[in-house]
């Protein structure tokens, strides 16, 4: 697939990227390269290959048991803020 200077130019303003005229004829044939590798790489069959998860070894998450193992101390926590009042944090108003 080759892109033209229309297209690249609709893909930019799209992208909410601004490219200067004398930039859109390089630009396409770089994005018309990669999507020419793009298609070469649809091309390799993959049938029978597990999806990896890493590509050093077979890898799985540990599990743990879901319970709380921090907390109850509000007051030090509400020490980092600015301001506060019973028990939250004071912010200024943002809207009027």
């Amino acid at each position: 697939m080759s892109l033209d200077k229309a297209t690249v130019q609709k893909i930019a303003y799209l992208a909410r990227i601004e490219v200067k005229e004398e930039e859109l004829e390089p630009l396409a044939k770089e994005l018309s390269g990669i999507l020419h590798w793009v298609e070469q790489l649809a091309e390799v069959n993959t049938d029978g290959v597990a999806p990896m998860t890493s590509v050093s070894a077979e890898m799985a998450l540990p599990w743990r048991e879901d319970k709380v193992t921090d907390g109850g101390y509000a007051e030090k926590v509400l020490l980092n803020g600015p301001e506060t009042s019973n028990g939250f944090f004071l912010v200024p108003k943002v809207v009027e």
